[in-house]
């Protein structure tokens, strides 16, 4: 540590950082436990154990938002994580470098327009009366679709929305893996009269094993977890059978009914089953491609 100490200076802003607002705050956990008195603070409020969890799992949102959370997810890792490796690999064989740089660029933009903005472009282009989409389908004599006020069709606006904002910036990852791959692989590959089809299935696939074995354990991990944002700003009061979800169940909970001790066990809750969720996923992993995280 004497003689490195530079760098052990250099790792205190981020120790401290993990200490002040990650560790720190996981005493707040108690609220779960206690019958939180906003005026009273936490050590003075009532203690009463499991008491809030009882009455979570006897509320029929409650187990509304965790079989959306579950559905969504599900969704989501079925759709949506495969789509930046497919287009990692369609980028990859792109040939004409000023093309490729482009469309990466187009790709890319989505991620970095916040949920609010995201929002409102959707409203303008599949509301119902006034959208885009059934404007045009109107004039080619094709009834509007509901794309935001019937369940079934707002589910597909969601997942669709959701690959199209995160699908670009996934493949930055994707695209890494893949320079890790040897080129003399392919080289050799051409030599023996491979197609790139074939190529991609015998190198570049097995080359990105490992980042999408990783990848897709820590999806697993968040498969009770999912962003508030994204729910809350495309849902709305006549598709709440489907887009009522943890994260806003405890928005609902927590800052508009001011019930702190129901929004934090619930916290508690996802905090547990994301990490069983991660120790399985890592597990079967290990027995089955003999790959994992731990």
């Amino acid at each position: 540590m004497m003689r490195y100490w530079q760098l052990y200076a250099m790792l205190a802003c981020p120790i401290a950082f993990f200490i002040v607002f990650k560790y720190i705050p996981m005493y707040g956990v108690t609220i779960a436990f206690k019958d939180f008195n906003f005026f009273q603070g936490i050590m003075k409020s009532k203690w009463v154990g499991l008491e809030t969890f009882r009455e979570i799992f006897r509320m029929k949102d409650f187990y509304t938002s965790v079989r959306n959370t579950f559905m969504l997810n599900f969704l989501d890792l079925i759709f949506s994580f495969p789509a930046p490796i497919i287009l990692a690999i369609m980028l990859n064989e792109v040939r004409v470098v000023w093309f490729k740089k482009i469309s990466q660029t187009i790709l890319y933009l989505p991620h970095f327009i916040s949920w609010i903005i995201i929002g409102g472009i959707v409203y303008q282009v599949f509301a119902t009366h006034s959208g885009l989409v059934n404007e045009v389908l109107r004039i080619v004599g094709i009834h509007a679709i509901p794309f935001l006020s019937d369940k079934h069709y707002w589910l597909f606006t969601y997942l669709v929305i959701g690959i199209w904002q995160s699908a670009g910036w996934g493949t930055i990852i994707y695209l890494a893996a893949l320079t890790g791959i040897n080129k003399e692989l392919y080289e050799a590959a051409e030599v023996d009269g491979a197609s790139r089809l074939k190529k991609i299935r015998y190198i570049t696939l097995p080359g990105m094993k490992p980042t999408i074995i990783t990848l897709l354990i820590l999806k697993m991990g968040e498969m009770v977890h999912i962003g508030f944002d994204r729910p809350f700003v495309i849902g709305n009061i006549m598709v709440r059978e489907y887009s009522e979800v943890i994260s806003t169940f405890v928005y609902r909970m927590g800052l508009q009914s001011g019930n702190y001790s129901i929004a934090t066990a619930v916290g508690l809750f996802q905090a547990v089953i994301g990490l069983f969720f991660v120790i399985a996923a890592n597990y079967i992993s290990k027995k089955t491609t003999d790959q994992g995280i731990i």
